[in-house]
């Protein structure tokens, strides 16, 4: 799909790193102008490496950053076609261990920091008369494992976030969709594994396709999400997860 979002500005929370700096250089070389939002100092120096790319420090926690950011995108590229909430984090750790400072740090940036940047997001796309909304889920929104409570909880809202939002837009010519990837290979997923935390060897036989998923996998579906080729879909949580949440076996 060479140039298929050619003349499109892209809005990506959390695009310094791991699956959203992935995204940006899917978008970018889809022909895509992009504004990253993240708290992230590298943020400046994918936005030289990528051009076309303006990077805004702020937070996905705080409303008026997000206002920023998009105030920023239509100054310097125009209105914002596509927009991925991407900005997350992880928790990992026995569910009586989690304090509430721990819940509420992951809740604020996984659910509400989405909602903000939708909220957004929508708000101005109704008004231009449409838009692609894309919202970073989990396999985790999906089915659930032990010891990920507020990621679990946080990711299962952002799925039925994107479900019940395309319901509501869809007249406005607002596409609302949730991606969500299973184990991808990133320095985080290693930074786990060697910390004991992952067994790398075990989630790949546990995964059907035998692997760990690459950023790149999770880029191509955000590129067909956010392009016309996907201009019937809308209100899906596409697993991109090597048919983890279909196996149910041993």
């Amino acid at each position: 799909m060479t140039g298929a979002l050619t003349g499109r500005c892209a809005l990506i929370t959390g695009g310094a790193s791991g699956i959203g700096l992935a995204v940006a250089r899917a978008f970018r070389a889809e022909g895509a102008s992009l504004v990253l939002l993240d708290l992230d100092p590298a943020a400046a120096s994918v936005a030289e490496e990528l051009g076309e790319t303006l990077a805004v420090k702020g937070s996905v926690t705080r409303k008026a950053d997000i206002v920023a950011a998009f105030d920023a995108a239509e100054v310097r590229f125009g209105p914002v076609d596509i927009c991925l909430a991407n900005a997350g984090v992880s928790q990992n750790a026995p569910t009586l261990s989690v304090s509430e400072e721990e819940w509420e740090r992951v809740i604020s940036i996984n659910l509400t920091g989405v909602f903000l940047t939708a909220q957004e997001a929508g708000r101005r796309m109704i008004a231009q008369g449409g838009g692609s909304l894309l919202l970073m889920a989990s396999m985790y929104g999906i089915v659930a494992a032990p010891e990920r409570i507020g990621y679990c909880a946080s990711k299962a809202g952002v799925a039925m976030m994107a479900k019940a939002l395309s319901c509501e837009w869809a007249r406005e010519g607002v596409r609302v969709n949730a991606l969500a990837p299973g184990y991808v290979r990133t320095p985080f997923l290693d930074d786990l594994a060697q910390r004991g935390r992952l067994d790398l060897d075990r989630l790949k036989a546990r995964t059907p396709m035998g692997r760990l998923i690459e950023t790149e996998e999770v880029a191509r579906m955000a590129v067909f999400l956010a392009s016309e080729q996907a201009s019937a879909v809308t209100g899906q949580v596409m697993a991109v997860d090597g048919g983890w949440t279909a196996y149910g076996y041993l």
